[in-house]
């Protein structure tokens, strides 16, 4: 107890910045270079199982595909039957001169030739037919140990025994080409389906190179070995063309024959995977360094030092800072008193400690928010009055607007368009209920929607061919809830200046969900139109006015000014107009506005209504 009492009072006898100092160390750096060996090592040992996994099934696709090719060329012996020529030859118990004999080592080996060597996709690099003692061969490479006089035919004791098509690995047989390259030998019986007889045997040697391109996708990685062996170990095909035709001592003592594991080899670890063919057999095996692994890691891992050491550097230069500041709150609080003497009113007073300071700090704290809270209260005071201000500017009809409308209708009266007449009357008078009859603030969309196709149509009237407008709508929208009047001081503007350097305009009002977030918690109003559109220069102070001020310079009446500085005061400083134009192109406004259902419209239309009468007072 007592060394505790002591070891205390030491503490607190140390300066409070070597306190900071040394806690936040402690906090931060300890934690976070443990963190990162523990995430380090862990990343290792998933790659290296990871890998371990997918090599195999890998390998084990690729063997299947080599198969499925060996499978496709199962027709290769069979194409000796699609010449009737050498089946008369094959036929033919002797030939009675040597001309006859001249002629039919012509005939099959030009056909040999022709159908094998000239015409496969595959690298072939002989055919061999052999029939009665006789061998026709053909060969791209010139070959030895084929015949029968050195007794090394394949099969020359057993030809009759084959069968189906069989398939002869190097080590069955002493064949061998010029430049000794890997080959296996595809083997079928020709038997005359006349008779049933056996008219011979023939022998297509295929170059292994092809397995190169199959190999291709699991030698991306440096110091990839790939090698194919018989299950006794013969190298059929190696990356290496030197260890072709050599054997794989160890092949019998692989663990598995399906699957991965690790050895030393040439005193590094490997990974080895391998796959045993299932119709063929031989046996694919892919050997990888373990070192290729964790080369990523490695990387992972410097960097990872290196991220460490500059954050320790730049936590070590923070604390010292913090510490230097703390141990100086005077000096701190101090400056933020000359701050907020020169009108800084937003500053943060940061509060470390409960001591004389923290006191202090918090009681200057307590005085800054009083303050705001006063000027806060001013400012709602001119909001309200603002406010009352736009009530003022719904209520206005358009005059010219009033007085273009009776005189198309009288026109129409005079003309005895009775049926124009009736409708027109009935669109203004169901325009002047909307304007007059409803004094909320907040309409459905559904009615604001109504109010400017009603607008558009007399429109129409009035200027018959020259003005086309579509209305494209959500029908899920429509009974959400936008401020009264939005739409139609742009469709105003639109038909006005449109119409003065137009003969024809079209308009197009969309109104659909905002899906360019996922919260789709937003409507987009648009209304676009091909008119005479706005030069640039008048277009960038048209959007400065929109940015600044919502009701400073607004014009008289409905303008885009007005509705923009409405839908800022009642949605929030977020909520704009975005004005895009080109000269000669014409014009897209697109009004962004939040999803109002008819409950939190009667909130705000509420709050509105007692923010006016509050302005009143």
């Amino acid at each position: 107890m007592i060394f505790k009492h002591i070891f205390n009072r030491q503490i607190k006898a140390f300066p409070l910045t070597t306190k900071l100092i040394v806690t936040y160390t402690l906090l931060t750096i300890v934690p976070m270079g443990f963190l990162g060996f523990i995430a380090y090592y862990q990343y290792t040992q998933s790659i290296q199982e990871e890998v371990g996994e997918y090599v195999p099934r890998l390998v084990e696709q690729v063997n299947e595909k080599i198969e499925n090719e060996i499978r496709k060329m199962e027709y290769f012996p069979d194409l000796i039957y699609q010449s009737g020529d050498v089946m008369t030859v094959l036929r033919d118990s002797a030939a009675s001169s040597q001309s006859k004999k001249l002629r039919n080592e012509y005939i099959v080996k030009n056909y040999l030739t022709r159908t094998y060597l000239q015409n496969s996709s595959a690298t072939i690099l002989g055919a061999f037919l052999v029939s009665k003692n006789h061998v026709f061969a053909s060969t791209t490479v010139p070959y030895k140990n084929f015949g029968f006089n050195d007794g090394t035919l394949p099969y020359a004791d057993a030809l009759s025994s084959l069968g189906g098509m069989q398939l002869i690995l190097p080590n069955q047989a002493n064949l061998s080409f010029e430049g000794s390259p890997s080959y296996f030998m595809l083997v079928k019986q020709i038997t005359d389906f006349d008779n049933r007889k056996n008219l011979g045997t023939i022998y297509i040697a295929v170059d292994v190179s092809f397995f190169e391109e199959f190999l291709a996708e699991l030698q991306q990685e440096k110091n990839v070995t790939m090698w194919i062996a018989t299950k006794k170990g013969n190298i059929i095909y190696h990356t290496e063309q030197s260890k072709i035709g050599s054997v794989d001592p160890e092949i019998g003592q692989y663990p598995i024959l399906n699957g991965s594991f690790r050895k030393n080899q040439d005193g590094e670890k490997s990974l080895v995977s391998v796959s045993e063919s299932r119709e063929l057999a031989w046996v694919l095996v892919h050997s990888m360094p373990i070192k290729n692994l964790t080369e990523k890691t490695d990387l992972v891992r410097n960097a990872t030092i290196f991220v460490f050491m500059v954050v320790a550097l730049v936590t070590t230069f923070i604390s010292i800072s913090f510490a230097w500041k703390v141990t100086r709150p005077l000096y701190e609080l101090g400056s933020i008193m000359k701050k907020v003497e020169k009108g800084d009113l937003l500053v943060d007073i940061p509060i470390h400690s409960n001591d004389e300071v923290g006191i202090l700090a918090k009681s200057f704290s307590s005085m800054l928010a009083e303050i705001r809270e006063l000027i806060q209260r001013n400012y709602d005071i001119e909001l309200r009055q603002r406010t009352a201000e736009l009530y003022a500017l719904q209520s206005q009809i358009n005059p010219h607007f009033m007085y273009n409308t009776l005189e198309t209708i009288s026109m129409a009266v005079e003309d005895e368009e009775i049926d124009e007449v009736v409708t027109m009357l009935t669109l203004l008078g169901r325009m002047l209920r909307f304007s007059l009859s409803n004094k909320d603030s907040l309409v459905s969309i559904q009615n604001e929607v109504q109010h400017i196709e009603d607008y558009l149509r007399i429109q129409q009237f009035r200027f018959e061919d020259r003005l086309q407008f579509n209305i494209e709508k959500e029908s899920s929208l429509l009974n959400y809830y936008v401020p009264k009047f939005v739409l139609q001081p742009i469709v105003e503007n639109a038909i006005k200046y449109g119409l003065e350097k137009r003969k024809e305009l079209s308009l197009f009002i969309h109104i659909l969900e905002d899906r360019r977030y996922k919260e789709n918690d937003e409507i987009l109003l648009i209304v676009e139109d091909n008119g005479p559109g706005i030069d640039f220069e008048k277009l960038e102070q048209l959007n400065e006015r929109l940015q600044s001020d919502p009701l400073a310079g607004r014009d008289s009446g409905f303008g885009v000014i007005n509705v923009n500085a409405r839908i800022n005061m009642i949605f929030g400083e977020q909520y704009k107009l975005e004005i895009t134009s080109k000269e000669e192109e014409g014009t897209k406004i697109l009004m962004r506005i939040p999803k109002i259902d008819s409950y939190q419209a009667a909130i705000l239309m509420k709050r509105e209504e007692l923010n006016k009468k509050n302005g009143e007072n």
